[in-house]
């Protein structure tokens, strides 16, 4: 059983336990308590009755053969690309999306509260946490207070916290291309269609990041301690825009070098 694995970033060398894994998603299942947003029709399980076949093995059945009616983008964790807003019927994640493992750091956030009462991450709050020297390919984002309520929220209508646009706008402009949050959307919930978060990381249409990827609605634990991670970002091969998601993270140390010092990595956990 594979205990120990290191992975090489720029020239420095971290260890993780491939038997450890961090898992930031949330669950699909069908119940009233999923979490659920953009006013998305609950996850639907069906049971498949062809002739005398049941696919229920509770009901008589020799197997369970079932029927799954889900919307990606309002139900659960999921990853999205530019298809998200492009018209581009080539723009789907199973073409944009062919890497799966990334250096990632996870930043806490405590929202602002704006003159008419939205909840806003700035950019600032976020930037401040960053080492633009050292910039990780994907940033994971938390959101505080980090409630356990996060994991069954119903956001429909409640106007959820969002990102200033400005932040989106960074993360483009300096590499970062893999954005995961806690939270329904990078945008605001009702903003007339402009989408300004996700045309910023993005860069649609001028400079499309076409392998660039949003992941919402994740969840991360308080025990998960800000800090840089390997992410294991795992997507279904659906022809679509967006995919159910289940990101998964390990936590990294430096490996000591031959010549007995420890590599320099200040922003991992500990």
């Amino acid at each position: 059983m594979l205990s120990s694995a290191t992975i090489t970033f720029r020239d420095r060398t971290y260890g993780y336990n491939p038997q450890q894994p961090l898992d930031i998603s949330l669950p699909l299942a069908p119940s009233p308590e999923n979490v659920n947003c953009f006013w998305a029709e609950p996850v639907q399980v069906d049971t498949i009755i062809v002739g005398d076949f049941v696919g229920s093995v509770a009901q008589g059945g020799s197997t369970n053969y079932q029927r799954v009616h889900l919307t990606p983008h309002g139900n659960g964790t999921h990853t999205e690309c530019y298809g998200h807003i492009s018209p581009d019927p080539a723009a789907t994640l199973d073409k944009c999306l062919n890497r799966f493992l990334f250096m990632a750091q996870l930043v806490s956030a405590t929202p602002r509260v704006l003159e008419n009462g939205d909840l806003m991450v700035m950019a600032e709050d976020v930037i401040a946490r960053l080492d633009e020297g050292n910039l990780p390919e994907a940033l994971v984002l938390r959101t505080l207070p980090n409630l356990e309520s996060k994991r069954t929220a119903q956001y429909s209508g409640t106007n959820p916290t969002y990102l200033e646009p400005a932040l989106a706008e960074y993360l483009a402009q300096h590499g970062i291309q893999h954005l995961l949050l806690d939270l329904p959307s990078v945008d605001r919930e009702e903003d007339g269609g402009a989408l300004l978060a996700h045309h910023a990381f993005w860069q649609y249409p001028e400079n499309t990041g076409t392998q660039a990827t949003i992941t919402e609605l994740i969840f991360v634990p308080d025990a998960v301690e800000d800090g840089w991670y390997l992410l294991n970002l795992q997507v279904t091969s659906l022809v679509l825009d967006a995919s159910p998601s289940k990101p998964v993270l390990y936590a990294l140390t430096p490996v000591v070098s031959s010549l007995g010092g420890s590599v320099s990595f200040a922003e991992a956990p500990h």
